[in-house]
């Protein structure tokens, strides 16, 4: 009995919040056929039998760190992958208060709220927190703002947090995927033809053209597995680019004048 509780004991524990789908799911599973004790942390299970389960919304305060407390405590915390996010399609002019808040409870304070759960678990043996973030957090999303901004956000508090953190050898790394094919694309709020007024046929055109654009894009696979190289990385990147032509995107977009790679951006999404 004692050596299989030695043997539990080393094994290295994550918890992913947002792994019951899409880039969460499959994180899920690559760590579990690797070894790995996992919990996934979200309002639906993830249904690998290897994963357990915590049912928590991270946009209702503290639900979610609390569940990953709990993890810690029983498991305890190599590595958090926080992957839940949210997508709204609106003009600035018409977007309502209550979905931008919404918004950035699920895309940034949830990932805050995790962090501050999982730190004090992780000062004594070190750890990897990776944040699933987007390029759009570099070069905005047309129509989808607050999505581009909330991003953007996980790439500073990542930066500042490394400052923090890396004397406990706790490194925080925001990984950027480009467009990548999951369901994602079709939970979308998109306002309406008189939610959007004016825009409403631009808003349409770009909705259409991101989804054409995730649809097409990596599998959701291939970001698990740069997530899984994050996490076993002795010292990882603060912020990084998905994939070869993300990473070329970004670069360019950075070398670029700021108006000629809007420019270049909203004919993307008027197609």
């Amino acid at each position: 009995m004692e050596n299989k509780e030695k043997k539990q004991k080393l094994r290295p524990a994550a918890a992913v919040i947002g792994g019951s789908s899409g880039i969460g799911y499959e994180t899920c599973v690559r760590l579990v056929n690797r070894g790995w004790a996992v919990t996934n942390i979200s309002r639906t299970a993830c249904d690998n039998a290897k994963v357990v389960n915590l049912c928590a919304d991270v946009a209702a305060g503290s639900e979610a760190a609390d569940a990953l407390r709990t993890s810690a405590s029983r498991y305890g915390l190599d590595a958090l992958v926080y992957s839940a996010g949210y997508s709204m399609a609106a003009p600035i002019e018409h977007a309502r208060e209550s979905d931008y808040k919404y918004l950035f409870e699920v895309n940034f304070f949830g990932a805050l709220r995790a962090m501050q759960a999982a730190i004090p678990f992780m000062k004594k043996e070190g750890g990897k927190i990776v944040l699933v973030g987007s390029l759009g957090g570099d070069v905005p999303i047309v129509f989808d703002a607050f999505y581009s901004a909330s991003k953007a956000a996980l790439c500073m508090l990542a930066r500042e947090a490394n400052v923090e953190l890396n004397a406990y050898r706790i490194h925080v790394t925001a990984l950027l995927p480009g467009g990548t094919a999951t369901n994602f694309s079709f939970k979308r709020k998109v306002y309406n033809a008189d939610e959007n007024g004016s825009y409403y046929k631009n808003v349409n055109r770009a909705v259409a053209a991101l989804a054409n654009m995730e649809q097409s894009g990596m599998k959701p696979s291939r970001v698990a597995e740069e997530i899984y190289k994050l996490l076993i990385s002795e010292r990882p990147p603060i912020v990084r680019a998905c994939g070869a032509m993300n990473t070329a995107k970004r670069i360019a977009s950075r070398v670029m004048p700021e108006r000629l790679t809007l420019y270049l951006d909203e004919r993307v999404f008027r197609q």
